[in-house]
């Protein structure tokens, strides 16, 4: 039997990040499905968690690699800016203490200046603007 489907899945695409997202997805959807109490808003719960369930399958099962290899790269690109916007605000609330974070006017740099030093001239380290601003 295990041989059977050692065969049957030979050349088909298998199992990504973006296919564990599908189904993560679907079973988070199910289970808040459980506890709608309108039936248009479950109904329409209950289809997207199906319909990401069969993509899923679809995905897995696909023989078509490069488009399956696009489409998680596009979701590996979408999960990673929303881990780096994460990361970057948790890093700028632990920093918010001792320290105020500008925007440089030109370039749009951030700047990271101790608090307590009262209105001192910045300079952006990469386009070498000039700004004041309040420590």
């Amino acid at each position: 039997m295990k041989e059977r489907i050692t065969r049957f899945m030979q050349g088909r695409y298998g199992i990504d990040q973006f296919t564990n997202f599908l189904v993560f997805a679907a079973l988070i959807m199910l289970i808040i499905e459980m506890f709608i109490k309108v039936p248009v808003i479950r109904f329409l719960f209950n289809v997207l968690s199906v319909a990401a369930i069969f993509y899923s399958y679809f995905r897995i099962l696909s023989r078509n690699h490069s488009k399956r290899f696009a489409e998680n790269e596009r979701y590996m690109k979408f999960h990673n800016n929303i881990k780096f916007f994460i990361a970057r605000e948790k890093s700028h609330m632990q920093q918010r203490k001792t320290h105020h974070i500008y925007k440089c006017p030109n370039c749009k740099q951030s700047i990271r200046v101790p608090k307590g030093k009262g209105r001192i001239a910045i300079t952006c380290p990469k386009c070498h603007t000039e700004f004041v601003k309040r420590s």
